[in-house]
């Protein structure tokens, strides 16, 4: 059985290797794949936002522009029928605080007379390693509470990722999403696109809440969601212009710039290891262990990879020290083509190079190639901060009643 908090790392961890969009930043990208979207300009300021209503004319929506659901009912989404009212909205709007997010930015988009609200989405199906699309007839913007209420009425169809979404595969969506015949032929063009979207910029998750079909027939894109594939990055120059890096965790944001694989979690051990799944077994260890001592918990996932150089261990040492929840650090590494003695050298070296930066003490666990010497070199360190372990057991117990005193 997985540890709750493992389960919860794993989330922030996929979380992490996303780059999420904002509103206006999904409808921009839409618009140049061609998917039907509503004008929208983005205002900072109430006069920004009049503006903005004066230059679309009209009935507008103002919306604020956070990374979380239920912006209408928090009152983040209001309508305005002349630039006065698009002033008072944003006003009224910004600096509004929904679910932990602070707006600090308006979208004003062109008002439509929606008929009938729909629900598409194409997303990565980890699972079944492979796409899958959802999509409901009856969608809109309480999608999941249908999901949860009507499960019948929200349509999973797996996409082959090597055929995708061509005109035949997206009828067959709305007809399983039980599309009625003669809007089956309006709405298969946008899923086409959308898919489009979805491959083109290397997303995880591409998602309209509402697809909306309007009184004058037309089908719309009203509301996107896109999550972008962070280790897809090398083939977009133009993703990290859309990175909003004033709302990272600032622990993350230095953990990047020293190209260390980090996630920030709520406990008090600290920890680093070397590859992805031993990581996080310590945290389960970790999270295990701390409930025979005040119920502490893991603090971080830390991955160092196959180079534990001083410089490497330095910089992960320096990222968990600068948490102010961290009471001790656990280090659990196995030797493999860094030998365990490279290893203690470089936690050795690291401490020489932080300095009085180190004040918390470290649970060393070594295993593998070069065990002994390792622990040898470790030893005569004799290092005030360093405690060695003797199993992965033994060190989680130990950082674990450490941060605890």
């Amino acid at each position: 059985m997985r540890c709750r908090t493992t389960v919860t790392a794993e989330r922030k961890i996929t979380d992490w290797m996303s780059v999420d969009l904002y509103e206006y930043q999904a409808r921009d990208l839409f618009e140049s794949y061609e998917v039907p979207v509503l004008p929208g300009i983005i205002a900072d300021t109430p006069d920004e936002a009049r503006a903005a209503a004066e230059k679309l004319g009209g009935v507008v929506v103002v919306k604020a522009q956070v990374k979380v659901g239920g912006r209408g009912k928090a009152g983040g989404v209001k309508v305005a029928k002349n630039p006065e009212e698009a002033f008072a909205a944003a006003q009224a709007i910004l600096g509004l605080d929904i679910k932990g997010h602070v707006v600090k930015r308006v979208m004003v988009a062109g008002g439509a007379r929606i008929a009938q609200e729909f629900y598409f989405s194409v997303l990565l199906d980890r699972a079944n390693r492979s796409y899958l699309s959802l999509s409901s007839y009856e969608g809109g913007m309480e999608i999941e509470q249908l999901a949860v209420e009507r499960p019948e009425a929200l349509a999973r169809v797996e996409v082959n990722a090597n055929e995708g979404i061509d005109l035949a595969k997206a009828r067959e969506i709305a007809i399983a999403a039980k599309f009625p015949e003669d809007l089956i032929d309006k709405v298969a063009p946008t899923f086409v696109k959308l898919y489009a979207v979805y491959t083109g910029e290397d997303a995880t998750l591409v998602e309209v809440n509402p697809l909306v079909l309007t009184e004058e027939g037309d089908i719309i894109a009203l509301d996107g969601k896109v999550s972008l594939d962070e280790n897809a990055g090398f083939r977009h120059t133009n993703h990290e212009a859309l990175e909003d890096k004033t709302a990272a965790d600032p622990l993350e944001a230095k953990a990047k710039q020293f190209d260390l694989n980090y996630v920030k979690l709520d406990g008090q051990v600290g920890i680093i290891g070397n590859g992805a799944g031993l990581v996080m077994s310590t945290l389960d260890v970790v999270a295990y262990a701390g409930e025979k001592h005040n119920g502490v918990k893991p603090a971080n996932f830390l991955d160092i990879g196959g180079g534990a150089s001083a410089e490497v261990m330095a910089n992960g040492l320096d990222v968990i020290l600068g948490d102010a929840q961290v009471k001790s650090v656990f280090v659990n590494v196995f030797g493999g083509i860094t030998a365990c003695d490279a290893v203690a050298n470089g936690i050795v070296q690291a401490l020489e190079i932080l300095g009085d930066a180190a004040t918390k003490p470290l649970v060393v666990r070594l295993d593998g190639n070069k065990v002994e010497e390792g622990r040898l070199i470790l030893s005569a360190a004799n290092h005030p901060l360093i405690t060695l372990a003797t199993s992965m057991d033994d060190g989680a117990d130990k950082a674990a009643a450490l941060a605890a005193q």
